[in-house]
């Protein structure tokens, strides 16, 4: 399991300086500058010769960093790599993704520059046809994580938007299920009414239920909603402890399992509570 903390996952356009600045202070888990649908045709190259000094001479701490690139097919991701690749970025994230041929193009565009030998791909899940090619998807060469797509999603599916997003659970659970197989990070969809705070902190919620590690962000104000509802909750951190420490106790005592609350503790559930002691300090350690 993934313990670096993606609670936050914040959309920042790849050509507005400001924002860039911006974001070195934001409490944000990570930051997905994008040279994408951020930026208009005619900004392209600006933006993605700006995003490439900025990230080596600016300092983002511990934030994880992803570029969204243009989608190979198109005449801009192949210039997007090589010069992001200057900056030995983290992360690609790549869109349009249908298939593992997809990714592995990209693989072997980074494959043939020394400086990106440590960067990961991740990809935007946005269409049918990429939800279902999930697993393949996720087992391509230097895949990390899985970012929904899902106002495209919605698109593509002709479904209605709903609060419970019924329409879309098997779009986001095919694409969760196949991060779990293949030990990605999966991070949620947008939530687009940026004003809406209870509704964000429901659609949070959800996520965070359904198993996602965080939810993408189109702007700042989100923030701490996410990060508070994708954060272990402290009743979480106290019952994982005492878990831990019966377990202990009744292994000591040669015992296989242990009782906390009148319900049965198994290692199984030792695994869970040690995950969730696990993300309690690395987001400490974040917040630090």
């Amino acid at each position: 399991m993934e313990t670096r903390p993606f609670r936050s996952v914040l959309y920042i356009p790849g050509s507005k300086e400001r924002a860039l600045d911006k974001a070195t202070s934001l409490p944000a888990d990570a930051i997905i500058f994008d040279l994408e649908d951020a930026v208009a045709i005619d900004e392209k190259a600006r933006a993605r010769a700006l995003l490439a000094e900025t990230l080596q001479g600016s300092d983002y701490g511990q934030r994880a960093k992803l570029v969204r690139i243009n989608a190979l097919s198109t005449e801009w991701g192949a210039h997007d790599v090589n010069v992001i690749a200057q900056a030995r970025p983290e992360a690609i994230l790549l869109p349009k993704v249908e298939t593992a041929a997809d990714v592995e193009a990209l693989a072997r565009l980074l494959d043939a520059r020394p400086e990106t030998a440590e960067t990961r791909i991740w990809t935007m899940i946005e269409s049918p046809l990429g939800a279902l090619n999930a697993l393949e998807i996720g087992r391509a060469p230097r895949m990390a994580g899985f970012v929904m797509g899902t106002n495209d999603l919605a698109k593509d599916m002709h479904c209605r938007f709903r609060a419970d997003r019924l329409p879309l659970l098997a779009a986001l659970q095919i694409p969760l299920l196949a991060a779990k197989a293949c030990g990605l990070v999966a991070v949620d969809g947008v939530y687009n009414a940026f004003r809406d705070v209870e509704g964000l902190r429901a659609e949070c919620a959800q996520g965070r239920d359904m198993g996602f590690d965080g939810k993408t962000l189109i702007h700042p104000a989100q923030l701490d909603v996410a990060n508070e509802v994708f954060a272990p909750a402290p009743e979480d951190i106290t019952l994982a402890r005492r878990q831990i420490e019966a377990f202990d106790a009744a292994t000591a005592r040669g015992e296989g399992v242990a009782v906390v609350d009148g319900k049965i503790v198994e290692n199984l559930h030792i695994v869970t509570a040690k995950q969730i002691l696990a993300k309690a300090e690395a987001i400490a350690q974040m917040s630090e």
